[in-house]
């Protein structure tokens, strides 16, 4: 993947968002929620919520925040109603998009997401029409300057516990797995001690578009950034190389 740095990304998004800290907690608590209400309170028996707490934490989200958010789902089990749905389309030039969304109003997000695609010149198209371009798999990603492991004795920690690859970047190790693996591999990080810098079932792009017109790349950073203000919006993933 040389050349398209997650985690250049992950720390462009986090300085973007340390101003709006409130956005990806929300998310996450709305994951949390689901998590909950789909196998129970307790983290020991429910490997969805410790995948979701293990995002929480890449997220600098606190503990109590954490626990409050469990304790307050597992109270509101019968009220929670938030519904999955995923949007995919097409921005400037034809650079794929998916918006996955997490809603208790499965219209006004609907109107919201078109709106956005719309407004940066894009389109909603139908399921399945840029989904084909991506591969669903668990991505790990870890800080250099956070990690005193050897890259080979990563490495091979991750490969053992099942991970599909592993590559080094510039400031970075990414750890790929099936999505099936991924809560295992986490696991077995976390056991290690290895801190992660962001730990996520993903989509990852099989090929990356290119906008070198101005006007493109003004539109497709609106589509972006609408969607990204907007509190039903979990993911968007996408094929620009920035």
């Amino acid at each position: 993947m040389s050349g398209h740095s997650k985690f250049a990304n992950i720390k462009h998004k986090k300085e973007k968002n340390d101003a709006a800290k409130g956005k990806i907690f929300t998310i996450i608590g709305r994951e949390l929620a689901v998590a909950v209400k789909e196998g129970g309170p307790d983290p020991n028996n429910n490997s969805k919520l410790r995948d979701v707490i293990a995002k929480a934490k890449a997220n600098n989200m606190p503990n109590d925040t954490i626990d409050r958010g469990i304790k307050k789902a597992a109270g509101d089990i019968g009220s929670v109603n938030y519904e999955n749905n995923t949007y995919e389309g097409y921005g400037p030039s034809g650079v794929a998009i998916i918006v996955e969304t997490l809603t208790d109003n499965r219209n006004r997000t609907a109107a919201n997401v078109r709106s956005a695609f719309t407004k940066g010149g894009g389109s909603i198209g139908t399921t399945g029409c840029v989904s084909f371009m991506f591969d669903r798999k668990g991505q790990i990603i870890i800080d250099k300057e956070e990690c005193e492991m050897d890259a080979d004795d990563l490495m091979m920690i991750a490969l053992d516990a099942g991970a599909e690859d592993f590559s080094e970047e510039e400031d970075s190790f990414e750890v790929i797995t099936d999505p099936d693996d991924f809560g295992t591999v986490r696991e077995s990080l976390e056991k290690e001690g290895i801190p992660m810098a962001e730990a996520e079932i993903t989509m990852l792009p099989q090929t990356w578009a290119t906008l070198t017109d101005e006007e493109d790349i003004k539109k497709m950073n609106r589509i972006l950034d609408l969607l990204d203000e907007d509190d039903d919006v979990q993911n968007v993933y996408h094929n620009w190389d920035e």
